[in-house]
């Protein structure tokens, strides 16, 4: 199931845009350590069991993307690397990379913000969270406070490349 929040006839019974805004809060942790400003965080029930933002330049580690360190931090919190019960919020469209963690990791729902025209598998450029040919399908939500999310990454690269 794929689903667009900005959709006014969407209903929301997650209460995504308050957990959305706890991923907001991730990405500017990150923009904050001079890293692209992308977070995330694993909620299961009304807990956030996961947090993550961008480290691969303070970390020198490619994999460091927000939603695998969230993984990770949830994954110990659990002592368990089945992520079942819980839901991914995270302020950008997956890569190939994190997409396939989330469906390694069996998160049944990811709900991201903005979309990712350069990197995105969660429909963009392709969709692995619901690749027929895996084990484990991801449902879907997009949209979900997509200008603020969008904004945080405009406002980065234009002071990135001095146009701010």
């Amino acid at each position: 199931m794929n689903q667009d929040i900005s959709d006014p006839t969407a209903v929301d019974n997650y209460n995504h845009e308050y957990w959305m805004r706890e991923a907001i809060a991730e990405a500017k942790k990150a923009e904050a350590l001079g890293e692209v400003p992308i977070g995330a965080v694993i909620v299961r029930g009304e807990e956030i069991i996961g947090r993550g933002h961008n480290l691969r330049e303070t970390t020198f580690d490619a994999t460091a993307h927000a939603e695998m360190v969230a993984i990770r931090d949830a994954s110990r919190h659990l002592d368990a690397w089945r992520l079942l019960e819980c839901r991914l919020y995270v302020t950008l469209e997956p890569c190939p990379m994190c997409a396939g963690a989330i469906v390694q990791a069996r998160v049944p729902q990811v709900v991201y913000g903005t979309t990712d025209p350069k990197a995105g598998c969660a429909g963009t450029l392709m969709n692995l969270l619901q690749e027929p040919r895996f084990n484990h399908m991801t449902e879907i939500t997009h949209g979900v406070l997509q200008e603020e999310c969008a904004a945080l990454l405009t406002r980065f690269f234009r002071r990135l490349r001095g146009k701010a």
